[in-house]
């Protein structure tokens, strides 16, 4: 079996393809070099990306107002500061239209508002990090599955060559000895 390995010719891609794969494996490469402790990896130095200050409280705005227990809250002071305002009665420093109740809340969502779109926008930059380097994985599998789906093609028709030889050699021995036998 390995003489038969030994012969195989080169499976070989188109070279655009060729040359993706290569590209393919050395990202790969060099990906894994950045995982692996530092005794190990090369001595490039490894990106890491540091919040900003500015990010983190995005962050921080959107996780909080973007939470039920945010949502319970605020409607819970809503509702007392109704409730405070309309009980009071006459001389309440918000009265029935709200209109400060109204000016928070507009003043709230005045600034609330970008630092909730810069959290998403940052979260979509890494999302379309991920999906690319998802797309690099099927890609180097879709031509590595490729590669192989060649090398076993050209074994079976080598075994189909070598099992065709066996069975015309056999044949022509059995015909040998059927001579021999006949005469």
């Amino acid at each position: 079996m390995t003489d038969t390995l030994q012969t195989l010719p080169k499976v070989a891609l188109s070279s655009d393809d060729a040359h993706q794969l290569e590209l393919l494996r050395a990202h790969r490469r060099a990906h894994r070099q950045k995982k692996l402790p530092k005794a190990q990896a090369l001595p490039e130095p490894i990106e890491v990306v540091e919040l900003t200050r500015g990010q983190k409280m995005a962050d921080l705005v959107a996780a909080t107002m973007g939470s039920w227990r945010f949502i319970m809250v605020q409607s819970v002071a809503i509702g007392i500061w109704i409730t405070f305002n309309v009980v009071t009665g006459v001389g309440t420093w918000d009265p029935y239209p709200f209109i400060l109740l109204n000016l928070l809340l507009s003043f709230q969502a005045a600034y609330t508002a970008p630092a909730i779109m810069m959290s998403q926008n940052r979260q979509s930059e890494l999302d379309r990090r991920h999906a690319q380097n998802d797309y690099e994985i099927n890609v180097k599998a879709e031509l590595e599955i490729e590669l192989l789906h060649e090398k076993i093609d050209i074994l079976k028709e080598q075994e189909l060559l070598a099992l065709t030889q066996a069975v015309k050699d056999l044949t022509a021995q059995v015909q040998a000895l059927s001579q021999r036998a006949s005469s």
